[in-house]
């Protein structure tokens, strides 16, 4: 595969544009085909065959576009579809899951009281059963499906602070947050909240994603197979998805930049 060959990065929305961006921004010299899957959003409350449909079919799309690696920038497709991705196809399928190791390793040995917060599909899924299984013995571990979160990036709502602080108040006012250590943003389009989850949080609260180790990831898995673009490459990113509507489009170049 040509060094120059795009890296494909799916979401089931809007979502994964996070990475994108931070993909663009990490590794500047490579070309990005982003492909959101909004026409047929939200993967979360789907059953595990229709994201795994659905993900096979956005692939196999890259695969005729040459693409030399694909980054799932959803944590529900990895987790429906991502082994099932990597025995059909020689190229790297790199995935995601919500970062509760590292939220867990930010206690430096001690107990963690950590919320997951991730769409439904994800949380039940049993991908995420073994992480809890390895980290809900010696730290604390409340699960949060959110998905009024994903609805409001996908409609464009999240400048409107009433509706993205009531939807925060509705699933988090039952917590202690005091008393949480940190919160694991487990959904690619919780990303874009981040602000205001520190505003909404307490400050000793750690607000955790997995981004940044996606991105490493998929850096020393193209180092190793000599395919990271040369560095005189001028990189770029190409944004498309299933809903060509033009809300969709401009509101996916705002979230990108």
């Amino acid at each position: 595969m040509s060094s120059s060959a795009a890296i494909g990065v799916f979401d089931s929305g809007l979502g994964g544009i996070s990475v994108a961006r931070e993909i663009r921004s990490a590794m500047p010299n490579e070309h990005i085909l982003y492909f959101g899957d909004s026409a047929n959003a939200p993967y979360g409350i789907k059953t595990p065959e229709e994201v795994k449909k659905l993900s096979f079919a956005i692939v196999e799309r890259f695969v005729n576009l040459n693409v030399k690696a694909v980054v799932i920038a959803c944590n529900t497709a990895t987790s429906a579809a991502v082994k099932d991705l990597r025995a059909h196809y020689d190229i790297p399928i790199i995935g995601m899951e919500p970062a509760l190791k590292l939220a867990c390793d930010l206690g430096k040995g001690e107990p963690q009281r950590v919320i997951v917060a991730a769409t439904e599909l994800t949380l039940r899924e049993r991908k995420f059963a073994d992480l809890l299984q390895r980290f809900s013995q010696n730290n604390t571990i409340f699960s949060r499906p959110c998905p009024d979160l994903v609805r409001i990036v996908e409609q464009g709502e999240l400048g409107n602070r009433d509706i993205v602080f009531a939807a925060l108040h509705k699933y988090f006012d039952d917590y202690d947050l005091e008393s949480i250590d940190s919160v694991v943003l487990g959904c690619t389009h919780f990303i874009f909240y981040r602000d205001y989850f520190r505003e909404f949080l307490p400050s000793n609260v750690n607000i955790v994603d997995g981004n940044a180790g996606t991105i490493n990831h998929l850096r020393e898995v193209l180092f190793e197979r000599s395919e990271l673009a040369p560095q005189t490459e001028i990189g770029s990113i190409t944004l498309s998805n299933s809903d060509t509507s033009n809300r969709i489009s401009v509101l996916s170049k705002t979230l990108l930049n």
